[in-house]
Protein backbone atom coordinates (compact mmCIF):
# COMPACT_ATOMS: atom_id res chain seq x y z
CA UNK A 1 0.00 0.00 0.00
CA UNK A 2 1.11 3.49 -0.64
CA UNK A 3 2.67 5.32 2.28
CA UNK A 4 0.48 7.94 3.77
CA UNK A 5 2.21 11.27 4.26
CA UNK A 6 0.95 14.31 6.04
CA UNK A 7 -0.54 16.91 3.75
CA UNK A 8 1.59 20.04 4.13
CA UNK A 9 -0.22 22.06 1.47
CA UNK A 10 -1.30 24.72 3.90
CA UNK A 11 1.62 24.65 6.33
CA UNK A 12 4.16 26.67 4.38
CA UNK A 13 1.94 29.75 3.72
CA UNK A 14 0.75 29.70 7.34
CA UNK A 15 4.27 29.49 8.73
CA UNK A 16 5.43 32.16 6.32
CA UNK A 17 2.64 34.42 7.50
CA UNK A 18 3.55 34.09 11.19
CA UNK A 19 7.24 34.56 10.41
CA UNK A 20 6.51 37.85 8.70
CA UNK A 21 4.31 39.00 11.59
CA UNK A 22 7.01 38.06 14.13
CA UNK A 23 9.64 39.99 12.20
CA UNK A 24 7.43 43.05 12.00
CA UNK A 25 6.76 42.86 15.74
CA UNK A 26 10.47 42.66 16.53
CA UNK A 27 11.02 45.85 14.57
CA UNK A 28 8.15 47.59 16.35
CA UNK A 29 6.19 47.67 13.13
CA UNK A 30 3.37 45.26 13.99
CA UNK A 31 0.83 47.97 13.46
CA UNK A 32 2.06 48.49 9.93
CA UNK A 33 1.73 44.91 8.65
CA UNK A 34 0.12 45.23 5.19
CA UNK A 35 -3.52 44.07 5.01
CA UNK A 36 -2.82 41.32 2.42
CA UNK A 37 -0.50 39.61 4.91
CA UNK A 38 -3.19 39.51 7.55
CA UNK A 39 -5.88 38.08 5.31
CA UNK A 40 -4.59 35.39 2.98
CA UNK A 41 -7.42 32.96 2.12
CA UNK A 42 -6.44 29.32 1.88
CA UNK A 43 -6.40 27.86 -1.62
CA UNK A 44 -9.48 25.84 -2.54
CA UNK A 45 -8.92 22.15 -1.85
CA UNK A 46 -10.27 19.44 -4.12
CA UNK A 47 -12.82 17.12 -2.51
CA UNK A 48 -12.05 14.32 -4.94
CA UNK A 49 -14.25 12.99 -7.76
CA UNK A 50 -18.00 13.57 -7.69
CA UNK A 51 -18.73 10.03 -6.59
CA UNK A 52 -21.11 8.24 -6.20
CA UNK A 53 -23.02 11.16 -7.77
CA UNK A 54 -26.77 11.62 -7.61
CA UNK A 55 -28.36 8.35 -6.48
CA UNK A 56 -31.87 7.42 -7.58
CA UNK A 57 -34.54 5.73 -5.53
CA UNK A 58 -35.78 5.99 -1.99
CA UNK A 59 -33.65 3.08 -0.75
CA UNK A 60 -29.87 3.22 -1.01
CA UNK A 61 -27.26 0.81 0.29
CA UNK A 62 -23.48 0.56 0.01
CA UNK A 63 -21.88 -2.88 0.07
CA UNK A 64 -18.39 -2.90 1.58
CA UNK A 65 -16.60 -5.48 -0.58
CA UNK A 66 -13.32 -5.99 1.31
CA UNK A 67 -12.85 -9.65 0.33
CA UNK A 68 -13.85 -11.58 -2.79
CA UNK A 69 -15.73 -14.07 -0.59
CA UNK A 70 -16.85 -16.18 -3.58
CA UNK A 71 -18.60 -13.14 -5.04
CA UNK A 72 -20.84 -12.62 -1.99
CA UNK A 73 -20.59 -8.79 -2.12
CA UNK A 74 -22.12 -8.86 -5.60
CA UNK A 75 -24.80 -11.23 -4.35
CA UNK A 76 -25.64 -8.87 -1.49
CA UNK A 77 -26.05 -5.96 -3.92
CA UNK A 78 -28.29 -8.10 -6.15
CA UNK A 79 -30.41 -9.27 -3.20
CA UNK A 80 -30.87 -5.72 -1.97
CA UNK A 81 -32.09 -4.57 -5.37
CA UNK A 82 -34.27 -7.62 -5.98
CA UNK A 83 -36.07 -7.43 -2.65
CA UNK A 84 -36.45 -3.63 -2.81
CA UNK A 85 -38.16 -3.63 -6.20
CA UNK A 86 -41.68 -2.24 -6.17
CA UNK A 87 -44.17 -4.40 -8.09
CA UNK A 88 -46.19 -2.91 -10.94
CA UNK A 89 -44.04 0.21 -11.36
CA UNK A 90 -41.34 1.36 -13.74
CA UNK A 91 -39.75 3.76 -11.28
CA UNK A 92 -36.39 3.09 -9.62
CA UNK A 93 -37.03 2.31 -5.96
CA UNK A 94 -33.50 1.40 -4.89
CA UNK A 95 -29.86 1.92 -5.83
CA UNK A 96 -26.93 -0.23 -4.75
CA UNK A 97 -23.38 1.05 -4.42
CA UNK A 98 -20.45 -1.38 -4.21
CA UNK A 99 -17.01 -0.36 -2.97
CA UNK A 100 -14.35 -2.84 -4.13
CA UNK A 101 -11.42 -2.50 -1.77
CA UNK A 102 -8.71 -4.47 0.03
CA UNK A 103 -8.88 -8.14 -1.06
CA UNK A 104 -11.80 -7.57 -3.44
CA UNK A 105 -10.21 -4.89 -5.61
CA UNK A 106 -9.31 -7.38 -8.36
CA UNK A 107 -13.02 -7.90 -9.11
CA UNK A 108 -12.81 -4.57 -10.92
CA UNK A 109 -10.27 -5.86 -13.47
CA UNK A 110 -10.79 -7.33 -16.93
CA UNK A 111 -9.91 -10.91 -17.87
CA UNK A 112 -6.47 -10.10 -19.33
CA UNK A 113 -5.15 -8.77 -16.02
CA UNK A 114 -6.32 -11.91 -14.23
CA UNK A 115 -4.48 -14.07 -16.75
CA UNK A 116 -1.31 -12.01 -17.07
CA UNK A 117 -0.77 -11.47 -13.34
CA UNK A 118 -2.01 -14.82 -12.07
CA UNK A 119 -4.55 -13.15 -9.79
CA UNK A 120 -6.63 -16.25 -9.16
CA UNK A 121 -3.71 -18.44 -8.15
CA UNK A 122 -1.89 -15.71 -6.23
CA UNK A 123 -4.93 -14.76 -4.13
CA UNK A 124 -6.55 -18.22 -4.07
CA UNK A 125 -9.68 -17.10 -5.91
CA UNK A 126 -11.55 -20.11 -7.26
CA UNK A 127 -13.57 -19.93 -10.46
CA UNK A 128 -17.02 -21.43 -9.64
CA UNK A 129 -17.21 -22.79 -13.18
CA UNK A 130 -13.89 -24.67 -13.31
CA UNK A 131 -13.42 -25.22 -9.53
CA UNK A 132 -9.78 -24.21 -10.08
CA UNK A 133 -7.86 -20.96 -9.48
CA UNK A 134 -9.42 -18.37 -11.78
CA UNK A 135 -7.52 -17.46 -14.95
CA UNK A 136 -10.15 -14.85 -15.87
CA UNK A 137 -12.50 -12.65 -13.88
CA UNK A 138 -15.10 -15.25 -12.78
CA UNK A 139 -17.68 -12.58 -11.99
CA UNK A 140 -17.54 -10.84 -15.38
CA UNK A 141 -19.80 -12.27 -18.10
CA UNK A 142 -20.04 -15.76 -16.57
CA UNK A 143 -22.07 -18.50 -18.21
CA UNK A 144 -25.66 -18.84 -17.09
CA UNK A 145 -25.98 -20.92 -13.94
CA UNK A 146 -22.37 -20.52 -12.81
CA UNK A 147 -23.10 -17.94 -10.11
CA UNK A 148 -25.81 -18.31 -7.48
CA UNK A 149 -27.87 -15.73 -9.38
CA UNK A 150 -27.17 -14.80 -12.99
CA UNK A 151 -27.98 -11.16 -12.32
CA UNK A 152 -25.32 -10.85 -9.61
CA UNK A 153 -22.67 -10.87 -12.35
CA UNK A 154 -20.57 -7.70 -12.42
CA UNK A 155 -21.60 -6.74 -15.95
CA UNK A 156 -25.30 -7.24 -15.20
CA UNK A 157 -25.19 -5.18 -12.01
CA UNK A 158 -23.48 -2.38 -13.92
CA UNK A 159 -26.12 -2.56 -16.65
CA UNK A 160 -28.86 -2.38 -14.02
CA UNK A 161 -27.51 0.84 -12.54
CA UNK A 162 -25.41 -0.38 -9.61
CA UNK A 163 -22.66 2.13 -8.84
CA UNK A 164 -19.16 0.68 -8.45
CA UNK A 165 -15.97 2.22 -7.12
CA UNK A 166 -12.59 0.53 -6.76
CA UNK A 167 -9.89 1.50 -4.27
CA UNK A 168 -6.81 3.02 -5.89
CA UNK A 169 -4.67 2.23 -2.84
CA UNK A 170 -5.54 -1.47 -3.03
CA UNK A 171 -5.00 -1.67 -6.79
CA UNK A 172 -1.57 -0.10 -6.51
CA UNK A 173 -0.51 -2.35 -3.66
CA UNK A 174 -1.72 -5.58 -5.26
CA UNK A 175 -0.43 -4.77 -8.74
CA UNK A 176 3.05 -4.05 -7.40
CA UNK A 177 2.98 -7.29 -5.41
CA UNK A 178 2.24 -9.31 -8.57
CA UNK A 179 4.40 -7.29 -10.97
CA UNK A 180 7.12 -9.96 -11.04
CA UNK A 181 4.69 -12.59 -12.31
CA UNK A 182 4.08 -10.50 -15.44
CA UNK A 183 7.74 -9.54 -15.75
CA UNK A 184 7.12 -5.80 -15.45
CA UNK A 185 8.13 -3.12 -12.99
CA UNK A 186 5.94 -2.16 -10.06
CA UNK A 187 5.12 1.19 -11.66
CA UNK A 188 4.25 -0.43 -14.99
CA UNK A 189 1.96 -2.90 -13.25
CA UNK A 190 0.14 -0.16 -11.35
CA UNK A 191 -0.45 1.81 -14.54
CA UNK A 192 -1.62 -1.27 -16.45
CA UNK A 193 -4.12 -2.24 -13.76
CA UNK A 194 -5.52 1.26 -13.61
CA UNK A 195 -5.93 1.22 -17.40
CA UNK A 196 -7.76 -2.12 -17.39
CA UNK A 197 -10.57 -1.46 -14.95
CA UNK A 198 -13.90 -2.77 -16.25
CA UNK A 199 -15.75 0.09 -18.02
CA UNK A 200 -18.36 1.64 -15.76
CA UNK A 201 -16.32 1.23 -12.56
CA UNK A 202 -14.85 4.40 -11.07
CA UNK A 203 -11.31 4.51 -9.69
CA UNK A 204 -11.66 6.26 -6.32
CA UNK A 205 -8.92 7.54 -3.97
CA UNK A 206 -9.45 4.76 -1.44
CA UNK A 207 -12.08 2.28 -0.36
CA UNK A 208 -12.69 3.92 2.99
CA UNK A 209 -13.07 7.26 1.18
CA UNK A 210 -15.74 5.65 -1.00
CA UNK A 211 -17.61 4.19 1.96
CA UNK A 212 -17.68 7.60 3.58
CA UNK A 213 -18.95 9.35 0.45
CA UNK A 214 -21.63 6.71 -0.18
CA UNK A 215 -22.95 7.02 3.36
CA UNK A 216 -22.88 10.81 3.14
CA UNK A 217 -25.05 10.36 0.04
CA UNK A 218 -27.70 8.54 2.05
CA UNK A 219 -26.63 4.90 1.80
CA UNK A 220 -27.00 2.42 4.64
CA UNK A 221 -24.04 0.09 5.19
CA UNK A 222 -23.76 -3.62 4.37
CA UNK A 223 -20.60 -5.61 5.11
CA UNK A 224 -19.69 -7.59 2.01
CA UNK A 225 -16.99 -9.79 3.54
Amino acid sequence: MANLTRDTTYMTPRRGFFSRVASATALGLAGFVPAPLLAQPAAARSDGPDWPGALKGRHRQVVDAYQVNSGAPLGFAYNFLETSELPSTNSVSATAVVVLRHGAASIALGDEMWRKYGIGESFNIIDPETKAPAVKNPFLRPKSGVLTFDDMALDRLLANGTVFGVCNVALQGQSKKLAGIAGVSADEAAKEWAANIVPGITLIPSGVWGLNRAQESGCTYCAGG
